[in-house]
């Protein structure tokens, strides 16, 4: 079994190393993509230099959604697992994590979630899991609609595949795992519009995956149907 690395970055020339390296410590993964979106600074010889064996850099920021698609198109690894650009405390057990029980076959999708504090952590699991770090088959995310790979739709997109599905997904909690927040990349005047915008987006996909549950499984089943 063969599992793609995809990590998707816009100018995280401090924190790529961060990612990168953990991931090839980890020896789980056939390759490690990473798609500079748009990036201007030094993301790519960064990765590069970590160890990730494929760097593509696209001229414009196309958004996350693309970039990961744009990664996915650019291998034939039976299984992809998604990781952002800006982690912070992340290590080789974190990947582990999050990759074992997919290639295990127990679940179809796994889910890391960051650790933020006790109560976040705790009320975490009764939320939508949204989250950078995820596993998932292949064909989970081939087989999502077009018009949800935009933005951060992507997330609540493949959680309500495999739901329409009945396919098995979950999370689980990686200590020590955070991030290096838009505050302290852009300041606050910045971030709080793209913060209410990223957030505009995740409940937007949320409401429109539950309006349209037969889309997504009528597509399930089409793709079924014209693989057999």
């Amino acid at each position: 079994m063969s599992i793609a690395a995809i990590v998707p970055a816009y100018n995280e020339e401090k924190t790529i190393a961060n990612v990168v390296k953990p991931l090839a410590d980890s020896k789980l993964f056939s390759e490690i993509i990473v798609i500079c979106d748009g990036s201007t600074d030094g993301t790519a010889a960064a990765a590069r230099a970590a160890g990730a064996n494929v760097v593509h850099e696209l001229p414009i920021n196309g958004g996350k959604s693309g970039a990961l698609q744009h990664g996915v198109t650019h291998t034939d690894a039976e299984y992809v697992a998604f990781f952002d650009a800006d982690l912070k405390g992340f290590r080789a057990e974190h990947a582990k994590a999050i990759v074992e029980p997919v290639l295990a076959g127990k679940l179809a999708m796994c889910v890391g979630w960051r650790d933020r504090n006790w109560f976040s952590n705790f009320t975490q699991r009764f939320l939508p899991l949204i989250g950078g770090e995820r596993a998932m088959r292949r064909d989970i995310f081939e087989n999502i609609p077009e018009r949800y790979i935009h933005g951060y739709m992507i997330e609540a997109a493949t959680n309500y595949y495999c739901r329409a599905n009945g396919l098995p997904y979950g999370a689980t909690l990686l200590k020590g795992l955070t991030v290096r927040t838009k505050y302290q990349k852009v300041g606050w005047a910045k971030a709080l519009p793209e913060y209410a915008h990223m957030y505009y987006q995740v409940v937007k996909a949320m409401v429109m995956v539950r309006m349209h549950r037969k889309e997504f499984r009528e597509h399930f089943v089409h793709e079924k149907h014209h693989g057999a």
